[in-house]
C-alpha cells in the first residue's frame, strides 16, 4: 500500500500545503494574493516563465527555479540536469538562448560527497549540452533531519532576439496550438522510481533543453505568438494559464494529444490524467495560423520535435476556458489543477 496524501485536500488554507508548490491553483492563489502585492512591480506582473527586461537597451530574459526532486536520479535525468534544463527552458520560453546560470545548493548535514559530485557532475555535463555557463553559485547546509540530501536554486540569463516578442497577451482565436512531443513521461518516471513501481517497460523522463528547438522555430518566423513549457501541473495547467492571460478560448482534440502507451497504460492504473503530469523536455506554441505547418515542419525536423502535433487552436468562445473535445464526440473542461498529482517531481 503506497503512503500517498492528498497534496491540497482544502482550498482555503491557514498553512502551507503541498499543493501550493504544485503549479496549479494554489500556486496561482499563493502568488496573487501573498507574492505579487507584496513585491510589486511591471515587470512581475507579467507572470511569465521568465521576465523579459530591457537594460541598457538591451533585451534579456532573466529567470529562476528551485528543484527538490526525490529520488535525486531517475531513469533519463537527475535533479542536476533539471537544475539546468529547468532554468534554460524557462529563458527558451521568451525566445533566448541562456548564457549564464547561478547555481545554488543547499546540502542538508550528512549527505554523502559522492552524491555531491555526482550531482555537480550532471549539472556540469547539462550546461556543456545546453551551451550555457554556470557563472556563480552558493552553497548552504543545514543540520540533518532538516532537508532531503540536495535542494538546488538556479538562476539565468539570455539575450532576446530582435523582433521577437512572446507573451500570452499576443494569442488570438485562430492561433493554431502545437506540442512539440508525447507528454507525462517525466511524471511517471519519478513516480516509478520513488514508489517502487513497475509497469513492465521502462519509462524515462523526457529531461532536455529546448533551446535549439525554439531556435529552429524562430528561424521560421519571429512572429511566434507565445510559448511555455508544461512543467508542474502539465499541459492542462499551461494551456489554462495562457487562456487566462490571453482571455481567449482554447478547444484541444483529446485523440491529437500525444501520449506514450507505457505513460497512458500507467497513468490509467494508477487514475492519473497525462494532461497534468509534469513534462521536462516539451513546449506548447501558440503560432499563427498562416505560419502553423512551416513551424510544425521545423519542429519535426528536430530531435526534439520529430513527434510534434498539433492539438487544437484558441477561439473566441469560453475566454479563459480550456475544453476538450473527445473521442465520443463530446466536451469536457479541462480545469486548471488544484494543487498537484505528484509532488516532489521537480
Amino acid at each position: 500500500m503506497l503512503s500517498w496524501t492528498c497534496p491540497a485536500p482544502l482550498r482555503d488554507q491557514p498553512r502551507v500545503v503541498m499543493g501550493h508548490g504544485g503549479g496549479g491553483a494554489l500556486s496561482a492563489e499563493l502568488v496573487e494574493h501573498i507574492f505579487a502585492p507584496a513585491f510589486g512591480g511591471e515587470v512581475l506582473a507579467q507572470l511569465g516563465d521568465a521576465a523579459a527586461v530591457t537594460l541598457g537597451g538591451t533585451r534579456l530574459a532573466f529567470s529562476t527555479d528551485s528543484y527538490v526532486v526525490r529520488p535525486l536520479f531517475f531513469p533519463g535525468g537527475s535533479i542536476g540536469a533539471l537544475a539546468v534544463n529547468g532554468t534554460v527552458n524557462d529563458l527558451a520560453m521568451s525566445g533566448a538562448r541562456a548564457a549564464y546560470l547561478s547555481c545554488a545548493f543547499i546540502l542538508e548535514e550528512g549527505v554523502e560527497m559522492p552524491v555531491v559530485a555526482r550531482v555537480a557532475e550532471a549539472i556540469g555535463a547539462a550546461a556543456r549540452v545546453a551551451g550555457v555557463e554556470v557563472a556563480t553559485g552558493d552553497t548552504k547546509v543545514v543540520e540533518a533531519g532538516h532537508g532531503d540530501g540536495v535542494y538546488i536554486n538556479t538562476a539565468g540569463i539570455g539575450l532576446i532576439p530582435a523582433g521577437v516578442d512572446l507573451r500570452p497577451q499576443r494569442v488570438v482565436p485562430g492561433d493554431v496550438v502545437i506540442v512539440s512531443g508525447e507528454i507525462g513521461a517525466h511524471g511517471v518516471a519519478v513516480m516509478s522510481v520513488r514508489e517502487g513501481l513497475e509497469f513492465g517497460v521502462d519509462i524515462e523522463s523526457d529531461c532536455a533543453a529546448l533551446g535549439g528547438l525554439v531556435d529552429a522555430m524562430l528561424a521560421v518566423t519571429p512572429d511566434l505568438h507565445v510559448l511555455r513549457d508544461p512543467t508542474r501541473g502539465g499541459l492542462a495547467a499551461a494551456l489554462n494559464e495562457i487562456a487566462a492571460a490571453a482571455r481567449v478560448g482554447v478547444v484541444i482534440q483529446e485523440r491529437s494529444v500525444p501520449v506514450p502507451p507505457a505513460v497512458a497504460n500507467a497513468c490509467a492504473i494508477l487514475g492519473l490524467d497525462p494532461m497534468y503530469v509534469a513534462n521536462e523536455g516539451k513546449l506548447v506554441a501558440f503560432v499563427p495560423r498562416e505560419h502553423a505547418d512551416a513551424v510544425l515542419a521545423a519542429m519535426r525536423a528536430h530531435p526534439l520535435g520529430a513527434r510534434a502535433r498539433v492539438i487544437g487552436a484558441a477561439v473566441a468562445d469560453h475566454p479563459g476556458m480550456v475544453v476538450a473535445r473527445t473521442g465520443l464526440g463530446g466536451t469536457r473542461v479541462v480545469d486548471l489543477p488544484v494543487g498537484e498529482q505528484l509532488p516532489r517531481i521537480c
